[in-house]
């Protein structure tokens, strides 16, 4: 299922990425792959794939090599571009974001932050939960009044040091 794509690389969040993940989008929307075929060609989680799509997270070497082979397009400009030089800078968009899937994720946190943060404190202690080490999933749950997004951060509880 092959597809026309573009993606406008003037508009956020593409603007602010090299110009060979705007090509990494089209390629996969050209391919009709999803995120979740791409990652098992590397042996990642659909999410952290995305993540490297959008400059969030750095591909391997050869992750970049598989990933490029699969989509057809250039690897040699793929590794110039998001090779060993290049380093992700996290973070992209607004804040508040804009789009209203984003405002939604942020306004979860608006809305049980602290009671997230309490329950943590609660059953961990004093500490964060990382997301350095951290797995994202999103699953399609079923339901009668219409299909739920179940997101699960997976994340380690790293303990506020002492000295």
């Amino acid at each position: 299922m092959s597809q026309q794509a573009a993606v406008p690389s003037n508009n956020s969040p593409y603007a602010d990425l090299p110009p060979i993940n705007a090509k990494l989008f089209e390629a996969k929307a050209r391919k009709g792959l999803t995120f979740d075929q791409i990652a098992k060609s590397i042996g990642r989680d659909e999410v952290w794939l995305a993540a490297a799509f959008y400059g969030q997270a750095k591909f391997t070497e050869d992750e970049l090599k598989t990933v490029t082979t699969l989509l057809g397009i250039s690897t040699v400009e793929a590794l110039n571009e998001l090779g060993n030089h290049w380093w992700p800078n996290r973070g992209l968009g607004p804040m508040p974001p804009t789009d209203p899937v984003l405002y939604r994720l942020y306004e979860s946190v608006l809305v049980y932050g602290h009671a997230i943060k309490a329950v943590i404190h609660e059953k961990f202690g004093d500490g964060i939960m990382s997301m350095i080490d951290c797995k994202v999933n999103v699953d399609k749950k079923p339901d009668p009044k219409g299909d739920r997004v179940v997101l699960t951060f997976d994340g380690k509880f790293l303990p506020y040091a002492k000295w």
